[in-house]
Parts: C-alpha cells; structure tokens; sequence
C-alpha cells in the first residue's frame, strides 16, 4: 500500500498513486515524469489546456494505454501487475459520448452491470437507487437517444459508480453541455464525494469548474506545473485568483464555460 502525507504530517493510503509517469507517441513524448498522490474522499482536479495530455493520463490510469515509463497504482494495486484488482476499483466517465443510443436507459445500465458480475437483483437494486439519486428514475425504459446531452452524461456517471469503485475519474464531462447542465452535474459529483466518501478526479480545461475548496493538479504540455490546494498555487503564482495563477503558471489564457 503506497501512503501520502496530509498537510499535518499524517500518514494515509493513497487511492491514487502516480510516480514518474510518461509516455510517447511514437518518438513525441505526451507526459514527462508525473507524479502525484490523491488521498481517499479527495476531490482533485487535473486543470490543463486541450492537448494538455490529460486524455493520455486517464487512459494509462484505466490501463486502456499501457504503463511503459513509471507505475499507477489504484489503492495499492499496480495497474500493470494486477490490472483486475485495480480496475474494480476504479469507475471511468469519458469525454465521448458511449451509451448505445439504440437500447434504453435500463439496457445500457443492465448490460455494464453484467460485465462487472452483479447479478440481475442486485444490478436492478443498485440502477434504481442511482438514477433516483440523479433525479432520472422516470426516463429508465426511454431510448438513449431521446436524452439531452445532460441526462446522457448523468447516465454515464450512474453506469460508472454501479460496481462501487471507490474512485472515479471524469474526463471533461460537461463538454458541449449548456451552463445548467454543467453546474448539475458538477453539484452531483461534489455531492457524491460527501456522501459516499468516493475519490474524484475531474480534469478539465474549465477554470470556473475549480472550487476554491479544490486540490488542484495543472497539467501543461505534458508536465505537472503545480500541485496544491487553490489557495496555495493562487499564492505561488503571487496572483489574486486561480484564473491569473493560470494564467502566470502557463503563458495561456484561462477558458471558462461561457466562452
């Protein structure tokens, strides 16, 4: 079991270890020597620019790209060496659109409920109590692709959390959703952390989706630039807020959801 130390100096199991990440694309390198830890309950974001690389990240965190220069490890399991233990650990919301838009809601959720071994009472149990936790029990027999784009996402986000993974990672999950939306499921996945003590990390090129409560990971053209609380890179960055931090940290200029 890999461990962090909190801001106190106490020792903790890490849900999320990271340490000397990189990868290339060919002779490109996309990620250079990541390393970082994100403590169980914690919500992280991993704040980065389009081409940032944190598409790569989360495809090597969920074992879709292979581990070649460094090691991942899902609450202590390695995801090269027990991908199995390591992955049911882990829920993943990506940033394409994947339900089958020609099966209904409870068809989609039913069919990823099987491959993660549950049986059909449970998998039912379980569909039910997480589309009334997303206020979406009414839209169970509809086709996927009578939804909006909000209510797809919400559907991805119950269809990760249906074997219990005790993390969950979101890859920019309210792209292309109108401002409502975003802030809905921003709220449903704060909200989760409270409840239910899951670990997030929500990466996103979004300055306004960072709370000033955050941990905060900025990620640019492949390297980890900060990794802090908002008040402590916002301090670094000798900025007003985390927008300038930004901003001071990468030479770009911060985007937000209303542009």
């Amino acid at each position: 079991m890999q461990f962090a130390k909190t801001d106190d100096g106490a020792k903790l199991p890490t849900a999320l270890d990271l340490s000397r990440v990189s990868h290339f694309y060919g002779r490109k390198q996309a990620l250079s020597e990541i390393s970082f830890s994100i403590l169980p309950g914690q919500f992280a974001v991993l704040l980065g620019l389009n081409g940032a690389g944190k598409t790569t990240l989360l495809s090597l965190i969920s074992h879709l790209y292979n581990t070649r220069h460094g090691s991942i490890r899902i609450f202590g399991y390695d995801i090269s060496r027990e991908p199995g233990e390591a992955l049911r650990r882990l829920g993943i919301v990506f940033q394409p659109r994947t339900l089958d838009l020609d099966l209904s809601v409870y068809q989609n959720l039913s069919y990823h409920a099987s491959l993660h071994g549950l049986g059909h009472r449970l998998a039912m149990d379980r569909i039910e109590t997480l589309m009334a936790d997303v206020n979406m029990s009414d839209r169970l027999n509809d086709k996927a692709r009578s939804l909006s784009g909000g209510q797809m996402r919400r559907v991805e986000i119950v269809r990760a959390l249906l074997h219990r993974p005790p993390l969950l990672l979101l890859d920019e999950a309210t792209v292309g959703l109108d401002i409502q939306s975003r802030a809905e499921i921003i709220a449903t996945i704060r909200e989760l952390v409270v409840a239910d003590g899951i670990t997030v990390m929500w990466a996103t090129h979004l300055i306004d989706e960072v709370d000033e409560n955050d941990r905060v990971i900025i990620l640019h053209r492949g390297k980890v630039l900060e990794d802090s609380s908002v008040h402590a890179v916002v301090r670094a960055a000798s900025a007003e807020n985390m927008r300038e931090a930004f901003v001071t940290l990468t030479g770009s200029i911060a985007k937000d959801g209303a542009e």
